[in-house]
């Protein structure tokens, strides 16, 4: 059976979020600390995304809330989601947290996860500034812009994709960011964009899908194939996609197919690949939406989404340790 978004679960979602977003402690401290002695708090040094464990979590904790917000602005926990928002974007505390990439050893901060995760969230407040007569995604832009100007120096000069499950992931980097230069108009943003998955990945064929790692939470086949469906027009991302994964009607690779067994969810790197058989839904889903009613494909992708997500949903709300990051990518294959 087909999992949706309720508005029931997006409310059960938003309390988690609103639970750990401003949540200082425990901390990552490996990108925290502004150096020897550094005796500031994460709140001091990143006074927006300063919860969640670590920044990125943070960025993507607010993103799931703007989303959930906009499809549910009635639910019971909205009122405290907008608060949340007026008090967090604000003027000052977003120069701090731009200063703080302003910093020359902050050249490689968060790329690329980070990055694509904060264009992701300015894109979702961009549409409730459309909503609501402007406000917070004016606040995030100039952040957002600094972000997106990383990207357009940085791609081309990387000459390689990383292909991996993990923070590292460019497919996954250039899906979202695709988001954020489609909200803003960014026709170079979206150029390059287009022109790195084409130079990385244009020419892959018939994947073999050697996964799952033992840390991974995305899928590097199904997420290139997802990256590829956002940024190709259709009439190219139908090919591209039938010589990539040709084997889908007799459910190959089978490894794509059949959920990853979490043996440990106390081990973090372990509960990873909980957020692999939610990540792998929801490219899934996506896949299946590019390709036409009555294509035979679609039903069996479907039902390797539904059988992906029956896998690990119930683990979203479980200790601090997957909560501050999972729900996200639930919302991600639950809503898009």
């Amino acid at each position: 059976m087909r999992q949706v978004l309720t508005e029931t679960r997006a409310a059960d979602f938003a309390r988690i979020a609103l639970g750990h977003v401003e949540r200082e402690f425990p901390n990552k401290l490996d990108h925290v600390l502004d150096g020897p002695g550094d005796a500031r708090t994460p709140s001091e040094l990143h006074p927006v995304f300063y919860g969640s464990f670590d920044w990125h979590s943070c960025v993507h904790g607010y993103w799931m809330l703007a989303r959930l917000l906009a499809r549910f602005p009635g639910m019971a926990p909205a009122g405290e989601i907008r608060a949340l928002f007026d008090r967090q974007f604000t003027a000052p505390k977003l120069a701090a947290e731009l200063a703080y990439l302003d910093r020359p050893t902050s050249r490689g901060f968060e790329r690329p996860y980070g990055w694509a995760w904060l264009l992701k969230l300015a894109a979702e407040l961009r549409r409730l500034d459309d909503a609501r007569d402007g406000g917070w995604g004016v606040a995030v832009a100039p952040l957002a812009e600094a972000f997106a100007d990383r990207f357009l120096a940085f791609l081309p000069k990387a000459t390689y994709p990383i292909r991996t499950g993990t923070h590292s992931s460019f497919a996954f980097a250039l899906a979202l960011a695709r988001d954020y230069a489609v909200a803003t108009g960014d026709d170079e943003f979206l150029g390059l964009l287009w022109q790195k998955a084409v130079d990385w990945y244009g020419n892959d064929r018939d994947c073999q899908a050697w996964e799952p790692d033992g840390d991974a939470f995305l899928s590097p086949a199904l997420m290139e194939a997802e990256c590829m469906r956002r940024l190709l027009p259709e009439g190219q991302w139908r090919p591209w996609f039938d010589a990539f994964l040709p084997g889908i009607t007799a459910r190959r690779p089978e490894t794509l197919f059949r959920p990853a067994a979490v043996s440990d969810r106390s081990d973090g790197k372990i509960a990873h690949l909980d957020g692999l058989n939610v990540s792998r839904a929801w490219c899934w889903r996506g896949l299946a939406s590019g390709l036409p009613e009555g294509d035979p494909r679609r039903a069996v992708m479907e039902e390797a989404a539904d059988t992906h997500l029956a896998a690990a949903l119930g683990e979203v709300a479980g200790d601090y340790m997957g909560e501050h990051w999972l729900a996200s990518f639930a919302v991600l294959a639950l809503d898009g």
